[in-house]
């Protein structure tokens, strides 16, 4: 269980003063248990992941309407007493009053900061025009703003995720994003370390956030060395939870063994950290 109550400004609060200063990692869970458990671990604050969440319900990442998401994101607040960032991807919403919107009833689930991108969905037309983007971006600081503004508000550059790996372009798009009201610039799908220090001294202030979705010989001290404020997984965890259910039940279906389940927790242990 959550270790004590805590109000959604005090989440706040606190999600802010990690984004001042240091380097923090910010896991991924797909649940109200892998969060406790990610709590219970020690970390300062969580992040939800679109695709870990859409893949328990049966569906491709992407594919959740807007009010699933919304309940999912109430209950990973209520399940956790640390601040969540939610993995908002594009607003639920294509023009800027629709992303507004959305944008108002996030907060009010509770979360400490959310993130929109700039990614339609199109194949053909894979970004919002810089200017579309731009406006939905000051559409959801307007609405965090209008709601109190204590909600941080982090700003996705998608070209690297949609097979435009140009660095000029993915740094200009994000400092226009800061211009609109990002909190937190993020550009997932960058990972040299000179693209990565590139970002983060082209873009100083701002905290960068990176994305480690695979496994990557790199240690958080060494991306904090780059200036990297703040390190997330996206579906990563989720993926390695799928991996071992995946191992497990291949070789109860296709040997008829029962030798898949080396090195788990035992019931006590998850009603435990449960109950």
């Amino acid at each position: 269980m959550p270790a004590s109550p805590s109000t959604a400004a005090d989440k706040r609060r606190r999600f802010h003063e990690l984004h001042r200063s240091g380097c923090f990692v910010i896991p991924n869970p797909w649940d109200a248990g892998s969060a406790r458990y990610l709590q219970a671990l020690g970390f300062k604050a969580l992040a939800t992941t679109s695709s870990g969440f859409a893949w328990t319900q049966g569906a491709p990442d992407g594919g959740m309407p807007r009010e699933a998401v919304l309940e999912h994101l109430r209950a990973m607040v209520e399940a956790t007493d640390l601040p969540v960032n939610a993995d908002f991807e594009s607003g639920y919403a294509r023009d800027p009053e629709g992303v507004a919107q959305s944008v108002r009833l996030a907060v009010e689930t509770g979360v400490a900061g959310l993130s929109i991108e700039d990614s339609t969905g199109d194949a053909d037309k894979p970004l919002y025009d810089l200017e579309d983007a731009v406006a939905r971006m000051r559409a959801a600081r307007k609405a965090i703003d209008q709601a109190g503004g204590d909600t941080l508000l982090v700003g996705r550059a998608e070209c690297f995720l949609v097979d435009r790996p140009n660095l000029e372009e993915t740094i200009a798009r994000l400092r226009a994003y800061a211009g609109a009201g990002a909190d937190c610039l993020y550009a997932p799908g960058i990972s040299s370390p000179e693209h990565i220090r590139r970002v983060v001294e082209s873009l100083a202030p701002k905290p960068i956030n990176l994305l480690v979705g695979s496994a990557s010989k790199s240690s958080v001290a060494e991306i904090a060395a780059l200036g990297v404020r703040r390190i997330s997984v996206g579906g990563a965890l989720a993926r390695a939870a799928w991996a071992g259910f995946m191992r497990a039940a291949r070789t109860l279906a296709e040997q008829g063994r029962f030798d898949g389940f080396p090195d788990t927790p035992s019931h006590d242990d998850l009603q435990s950290l449960m109950g």
